[in-house]
């Protein structure tokens, strides 16, 4: 492959969000723009709580790390524009934040499940190189997403939610979101929506 092709940049969307394998591992899985491999990088569980709140759109009790983050920026006019995962150094993902201040365009570098944490929130775009597609990308079965082993954060069981009336669902969400247990304020969303 050319120097050129295999510094090509290829556009990501976050496809999925999964239990990892080791207690307290989430898997994030991000898709080419145009094609079929995936890109799955492990995260932590805050990391994966942060993305996971903003993309389902649960409002903390209190603004997270992440929320903060973008508070100061709005305040100072800083607006990232994209996020580059770069690098792929004995396993581990590099990223940077690419950002305008005052007509200026500036990077910094930052941990690639921090950088996508902030980038649905400023709602930019995701990129790679196709070097580290061909080194870390796979190509599966869509159903390995939705197997029982590796469920999405907010797709668990709902146990006993069905049966609750939706003035109880309404206060266990509040409950959950007192409590800061965003996993659990997803899934009573979740029964909501469905009762809408």
């Amino acid at each position: 492959m050319s120097q050129d092709a295999s510094m090509s940049r290829i556009k990501l969307n976050i496809i999925g969000l999964s239990s990892g394998q080791s207690n307290g591992s989430y898997t994030l899985i991000l898709g080419e723009d145009k094609g079929r491999r995936k890109l799955p990088i492990i995260i932590g569980s805050f990391e994966a709580q942060a993305i996971a709140i903003e993309i389902e759109k649960i409002v903390p009790f209190r603004p997270m790390t992440h929320d903060l983050f973008v508070a100061f920026c709005k305040t100072f006019n800083i607006q990232i524009i994209e996020v580059e995962i770069y690098n792929l150094i004995d396993g581990v993902f590099h990223a940077k934040l690419m950002f305008e201040v005052d007509g200026e365009s500036r990077e910094i570098d930052a941990r690639t499940s921090d950088s996508i944490a902030l980038a649905v929130r400023f709602k930019c775009p995701i990129y790679t190189y196709e070097d580290i597609m061909e080194t870390a990308g796979v190509i599966f079965n869509d159903d390995i997403i939705n197997e029982p082993e590796s469920e999405t954060i907010h797709k668990q069981p709902t146990n006993d939610l069905a049966s609750k009336s939706k003035e109880q669902l309404e206060t266990l969400l509040e409950d959950a979101l007192m409590d800061e247990d965003y996993d659990k304020a997803a899934i009573i969303r979740d029964e909501l929506n469905k009762r809408k």
